[in-house]
């Protein structure tokens, strides 16, 4: 008896109630040790610890006053009109009750139009989350309070952005959470038409998601990776929607088995045993290309291969061992009203997926080119695709923060909130005053102390709009005019600077993260299937519908959402959920045509196999890409390209790909696709 036997009666035999136990008590313990998730109060952490700004971030820290960061309280006239003298002390007033405790008494800042005015607050630079929250709403509501009617306060500045990042992530999770599990238990019910079954696989995904979630938590405190709000948000769009298709492929081989086998249980241990492996297979594809993320250098891009890879684990494991002894407790009534007989149906031989891939493998070539060129043609969005978001387009939603700095833009020089900030060696001062005065696209550059390291503090103003293209250009230009000063060791930080390095560590973990999610997935696909031609095919025509779903879901962004860009991070998650849960589809569809093919030969094993996985295939897709597109309930633009793009790559994968390109392509090839093994497959066509 082979392990998959063993496994396979141990999880539907008589005693199966005792794993379904063992796999809930062990799911609640991991809960208890795991205690309370604290990430969805956190933005996303994307700056690596070995980029410039990282290190003038942290050396600032040792200057006076380096323990805090400044709000900036905007003060503007609703009626756009030039302030008063009675406006200007109403503003400093407002300072007065911001600033109640800290000792700084400095003036408001008046714009050279007189239609604004600015005061700085300081804030404890350690709060975060919603600690940063709670003191950021406290001085705006001590803004409003005594506010005169004329005017509009706004509180921006690196603390309030980072306020409002808490702040939108406030119960998103849960809403995310409950959306996405109306969305699967609706596709349920509409894939299984019975008002019982969809309670199985729901409940048995919903707990693995909350599982997953623990062990996301135990696993940030062991390895000290940032579990925040982004991460976790994504990482149960990945447990629950992989898990849902995990369950959809199971108990749609268990259907089918019930067609052939009185015993319930024998049913269900034939459709574990036959289904199990292409799981598995499926879920260390996705996982192996996860982990290959923690080689990236961004910070949040470590953490989300290291906690999706965990919770799509925690979703194999409960999809494994406690669905199928739930099932076998139900018996056959669980499909009511519809409950499978025995009457040796043969799907394999008829219904719509039948009938297209026989079209498609009777003229294979004639149907491949025109769905490669369309694919092509999409996948060339990606040329004309804007890739970077500024600080003020993060968010999906309105934030007073963002408004703050268009106020502050209209009448000040923009980089006035949020200046970048020049630490060089008091030796040098003199020199690097010099270079800062004299160069390009600043607009002053003040001192502001020294450390006892020896170092002088810079604020520089820059007259490009925070993380633009122009800002990027003069800070590249301010590091290397001013590393040439001899003696100076002259670093440049500040939110500019941070996103420049983030921006172009992205890049970095693209051009190598890139490459070997591809290797991994045609390392697992040359063990699985055992024939290189399959492999190579597979992966290409993947990669292919990866770029056709990156260039469309970059058009969609652009003209059907108006969002000005896509963020940094999205080309490389997009590209790997797409490739990763590309494949699934194609190992489900392939495994099958290889077991069919030893009968039928390549060619009709193929027609079989679309025939009989392409209702659950689409259920899977369908459900996929719909959770996906849940991520846009989330605050941030990031998420929601990320649903887009995804969610249209997967609707590719299943109704294209799945459909037409890979029958065609195993249509053309025949026996040689198996090549070098199974050379006596006997060729037959439908």
């Amino acid at each position: 008896m082979s392990v998959w036997d063993r496994y396979a009666a141990l999880v539907t035999g008589r005693r199966a109630w005792a794993v379904l136990l063992a796999v809930i008590a062990a799911g609640v313990l991991i809960m208890g040790a795991a205690g309370t998730d604290d990430s969805s109060g956190q933005g996303p952490k994307s700056l690596p610890d070995s980029a410039e700004s990282a290190r003038v971030a942290a050396m600032v820290k040792r200057f006076p006053g380096g323990d805090t960061a400044a709000a900036v309280l905007v003060a503007t006239r609703a009626d756009g009109g030039e302030l008063t003298a009675q406006d200007v002390a109403a503003v400093e007033s407002a300072g007065e009750r911001m600033r109640a405790g800290t000792g700084d008494r400095a003036p408001a800042v008046i714009a050279p139009d007189r239609r604004a005015a600015l005061l700085a607050v300081p804030v404890p630079a350690s709060l975060d989350g919603f600690a940063l929250s709670d003191r950021v709403q406290g001085l705006r509501a001590a803004a409003d309070r005594d506010m005169p009617p004329q005017l509009v306060f706004q509180v921006t500045g690196g603390p309030a952005f980072g306020a409002d990042i808490a702040e939108s992530f406030s119960g998103a999770n849960v809403l995310l959470l409950a959306v996405t599990a109306l969305v699967v238990m609706v596709l349920l019910i509409a894939t299984y038409r019975s008002p019982v079954l969809w309670l199985l696989p729901l409940t048995v995904v919903a707990l693995a998601d909350r599982v997953a979630t623990s062990v996301g938590t135990l696993l940030s405190h062991v390895t000290g990776l940032a579990f925040d709000g982004s991460t976790s948000g994504i990482t149960s769009v990945l447990v629950f929607g992989a898990g849902t298709n995990y369950a959809l492929l199971l108990v749609s081989r268990y259907r089918d088995e019930l067609h052939h086998r009185e015993s319930h249980r024998e049913a269900l241990r034939a459709a574990v045993r036959r289904a199990a492996p292409a799981i598995l297979a499926s879920n260390a594809t996705v996982v192996i290309a996860l982990l290959t993320l923690l080689l990236a250098v961004l910070p949040n891009t470590r953490s989300l291969g290291a906690f999706a890879a965990a919770g799509l684990v925690v979703a194999l494991v409960f999809v494994l061992f406690a669905l199928p002894p739930a099932l076998a407790l139900c018996g056959r009534k669980v499909f009511w009203p519809f409950v499978p007989r025995v009457d040796e149906r043969d799907e394999t031989r008829s219904g719509v997926w039948y009938a297209i891939a026989a079209r498609v493998v009777r003229r294979p070539v004639r149907v491949l080119v025109p769905v490669l060129a369309v694919l092509l043609l999409c996948a060339s969005g990606l040329l004309v695709t804007k890739v970077g978001l500024a600080q003020t387009e993060q968010f999906r939603v309105r934030a007073e923060s963002v408004d703050g700095l268009g106020s502050l833009a209209a009448h000040f020089p923009s980089g006035t909130s949020d200046p970048a900030i020049v630490l060089a060696k008091t030796a040098a001062a003199a020199e690097v005053q010099r270079a800062l005065d004299h160069a390009g696209g600043v607009s002053r550059a003040s001192a502001g102390g020294e450390s006892d390291a020896g170092l002088t503090r810079w604020a520089v103003v820059l007259d490009a709009p925070p993380a633009s293209a122009g800002a990027f250009a003069t800070i590249e230009r301010l590091r290397g005019e001013l590393s040439a000063i001899p003696g100076s060791q002259a670093l440049v930080g500040g939110s500019d600077a941070q996103a420049l390095d983030t921006r172009d560590a992205a890049r970095r973990d693209q051009a190598l993260v890139i490459p070997l999610i591809l290797a991994v997935i045609l390392a697992v696909l040359l063990v699985l299937l055992r024939a290189i031609p399959a492999a190579l095919i597979l992966v290409a025509v993947t990669v292919i519908s990866a770029l056709a779903a990156l260039g469309l879901g970059s058009l969609a962004s652009d003209h059907l959402f108006g969002f000005p860009a896509l963020d940094t991070n999205v080309p490389l998650f997009g590209f790997l959920f797409l490739v990763a849960l590309g494949v699934d589809y194609t190992i489900f569809l392939v495994v099958r045509a290889r077991e069919e093919a030893e009968r039928h030969g390549t060619v009709d094993g193929m027609v079989r196999a679309v025939a009989s996985t392409g209702a659950v295939i689409t259920s899977a897709g369908v459900v996929l890409a719909a959770v996906f597109c849940v991520l846009g309930v989330l605050p941030l633009i990031t998420l929601t390209q990320l649903g887009i793009v995804v969610g249209i790559g997967i609707l590719l994968d299943t109704f294209v790909v799945r459909t037409v390109a890979v029958p065609a392509l195993f249509a053309i090839l025949g026996d040689r696709i198996w090549w070098p093994g199974r050379r006596h497959i006997e060729r037959r066509t439908p």
